[in-house]
């Protein structure tokens, strides 16, 4: 790998001491990079229709909108450039989605520096990043038929009762509602959880922001 080429790079995430760290790293493998730090979306906009970048690692959420939305608008600025995510979201429900948005790697805001270089390196040299654990579950998808949208494996009900948690229905609300007992809703909602592999509504409120547009689109 050529590190003596002069790369320009975007960090960008709406804290600046997450930018600054980046910064650092950046510079760490590639010694002469400028690296930009950006913490909104305008900016970042700014940036590419003046200047050539070479990666832009990319936080999830900003003031000013979601890179999710964000994404095609980028490419269309600069259709090479390469784009690594870089969140505390959760990848088991965000890694694959921004992916077939046209990210070129997803990585964990908790990764070690060792993990985030390896990252950057990769994604630099080969245009692609991916954990193991995200490599496992497109291979699942792929060879298993397991849906790419997890909520294709609930069933109308649970559909139904998925979205009035999400609203933030109380069980018995639910109940009133669909004219069931109360521990048949708990069973639902167990059932829902199991089979999206979550743990708190929290949870299933981001699967459902990801997925259930596109589901019903």
């Amino acid at each position: 790998m050529n590190t003596t080429k002069k790369y320009n790079f975007i960090s960008a995430d709406d804290h600046s001491i997450v930018t600054q760290g980046m910064s650092f790293i950046l510079k760490d493998l590639y010694k002469d990079a400028t690296v930009y730090q950006i913490e909104s979306f305008s900016e970042i906009i700014k940036v590419l229709n003046i200047t050539t970048i070479d990666l832009l690692i990319l936080d999830i959420n900003f003031p000013d909108g979601s890179s999710l939305n964000l994404l095609p608008t980028l490419k269309k600025i600069q259709p090479d450039l390469k784009i690594l995510i870089f969140s505390g979201y959760d990848e088991d429900i965000y890694a694959v989605r921004y992916l077939s948005a046209g990210a070129n790697g997803y990585l964990k805001k908790l990764s070690s520096e060792e993990e985030i270089k390896h990252a950057i390196k990769t994604v630099m040299t080969s245009g692609k990043y991916t954990s193991k654990n995200i490599q496992d579950k497109i291979m699942d998808s792929y060879i298993l038929k397991k849906p790419s949208n997890p909520l294709e494996q609930l069933s109308n009900r649970e559909i139904e009762i998925a979205k009035f948690l999400v609203e933030g229905k109380s069980n018995i609300d639910i109940c009133k509602s669909l004219s069931i007992k109360k521990t048949t809703v708990s069973t639902y909602k167990n059932r829902i959880f199991e089979k999206l592999s979550i743990d708190t509504l929290s949870g299933l409120i981001q699967i459902f922001q990801l997925y259930y547009t596109k589901e019903k689109e």
